[in-house]
């Protein structure tokens, strides 16, 4: 235990799409055994029996931890939205390969137990902060600029806390934290970094000319991407999320804030082993039927029941 303040009162955010009622009317019964309240966005009133319905806002202001049901996404979406206001963040495993949720459904009682007793570790997550013009944006894994097909590519000087760096001519350009370094920054051939080491990776994807390595830079640093006049119209995507355009003669000016995330761990040690392994899989060009023949017989059929 860290010393963390008991939760007095809890919010749920849920996955978009799927259907999560079943976990989240056991928060619900859970956190009312414990005296505690459930607060849902709006939005999600339709979802969550007994929750309270409030404005993002409000929610984002009013709560003392936040419990996320979904995969990684869910999870990003639970952090930028309290990203002003950091409090603990309990991820609980309902989406795919993910490397920020721990517990599954099997063990939200205990779980959930130990958030609103403040039994638990914080892992602290920096995030980006991003100005476009009059556009602002958060981001726990990246930043990206992507070309749209046809219409130009990525044409960027670099500027280092007001000092010229390079230019970029690329497909795409992805400065992304530490913890962000596993997403769309490996997929575009930059390093994985350690959380503990920190640091921002800016990676450009399909280089034509310029800089073509992945940069690795301090938090300390600034970044200022000055888009030149043979830049194309690109798409600006924070955590994946779209933000409209950008094109020749804007400024995206990127800083970061330490510890904007705080993720609640119950067993550190154990995620770590489980993110390593996860982390062995992204580079074996295997199908989802042909992993489960590695495994050994014993763990396949439990999977097979599980599933069945």
């Amino acid at each position: 235990m860290d010393g963390s303040p008991r939760v007095a009162r809890v919010a749920l955010v849920l996955h978009p799409r799927n259907d999560v009622t079943e976990v989240a009317e056991r928060v619900v019964g859970l956190a009312n055994a414990h005296g505690v309240e459930v607060l849902v966005r709006a939005l999600d009133a339709g979802r969550v029996p007994g929750a309270v319905p409030v404005g993002s806002d409000e929610l984002a202001a009013e709560a003392d931890g936040v419990v996320s049901l979904g995969g990684d996404g869910t999870m990003l979406g639970a952090l930028r939205l309290v990203a002003d206001k950091p409090v603990p963040v309990l991820g609980v495993h309902l989406g795919n390969l993910g490397f920020l949720v721990e517990v599954h459904p099997s063990e939200l009682d205990s779980a959930l137990a130990r958030l609103l007793d403040g039994d638990f570790v914080e892992e602290p997550h920096s995030a980006l902060r991003i100005s476009a013009g009059e556009r602002r944006a958060v981001a726990f894994n990246d930043l990206a600029l992507a070309r749209h097909p046809g219409r130009g590519t990525v044409d960027a000087t670099l500027a280092v806390s007001g000092l010229r760096y390079g230019y970029y001519r690329c497909d795409a350009l992805v400065v992304a934290t530490a913890a962000g370094s596993s997403a769309y920054s490996y997929a575009a051939g930059g390093p994985l970094v350690s959380p503990s080491v920190g640091g921002i990776v800016v990676t450009p994807s399909a280089p034509m000319s310029g800089i073509s390595r992945p940069l690795v830079l301090s938090e300390a640093d600034t970044l200022q991407l000055e888009l030149n006049p043979r830049c194309g119209a690109l798409a600006l995507e924070a955590d994946g999320i779209g933000h409209g355009e950008v094109g020749p003669g804007d400024r995206v000016e990127i800083s970061v804030q330490a510890a904007a995330g705080r993720v609640v761990r119950l067993d550190p040690d154990v995620h770590a082993q489980r993110s390593r392994v996860k982390l062995s899989l992204l580079d074996l060009p295997l199908l989802p039927e042909q992993l489960r023949e590695l495994l050994p017989g014993e763990v396949r059929e439990r999977l097979e029941a599980r599933s069945g």
